[in-house]
């Protein structure tokens, strides 16, 4: 609300403002400056959590294609015909495999090993899964038919 008040000598005199409050130029540069570090901290994380999002991701991939490579390779008994490798795609990604299969230390037992890498906004990255395994009482699913 405003009001025109009288001066001394009766002349109509200029309005008067309530006092207003405002910021300050060191509040001002304080909060800029605030901004000018927390802003840089903040995409940096958002950077970091979207990479790790995308390799968590690519790992659980990885691990499926593991698992696939490992379990078709019990089933067949062809892991004796030395090492294997291969690529599968999943949607626009490729994964590369590599099965090994090598002697368990002081026993008949081997160990089964499918290693599959992939690549992750330019780092390369793999995930191993392995298995023990007895050849000689591992048979192939015809030969588990043929006996029945």
């Amino acid at each position: 609300m405003k009001f025109r008040t009288h001066n001394n000598k009766g002349r109509v005199g200029a309005l008067r403002r309530p006092h207003q409050s405002a910021f300050t130029l060191a509040e001002v540069l304080a909060a800029l400056m605030f901004m000018a570090i927390v802003i840089p901290v903040a995409i940096e994380a958002m950077h970091v959590a979207s990479l790790s999002g995308e390799v968590a991701a690519r790992k659980g991939a990885a691990a499926r294609i593991a698992d696939r490579v490992l379990n078709g390779t019990l089933v067949t008994t062809k892991w004796d015909s030395g090492p294997q490798d291969g690529t599968v795609s999943e949607g626009a990604l490729d994964f590369h495999w590599k099965l090994t299969s090598e002697d368990w230390k002081q026993t008949s037992l081997k160990i089964l090993t499918a290693e599959v890498t992939f690549d992750a906004q330019g780092k390369d990255y793999s995930v191993k899964l392995s298995t023990v395994i007895d050849p000689g009482t591992t048979m192939t699913a015809m030969q588990a038919v043929q006996q029945q």
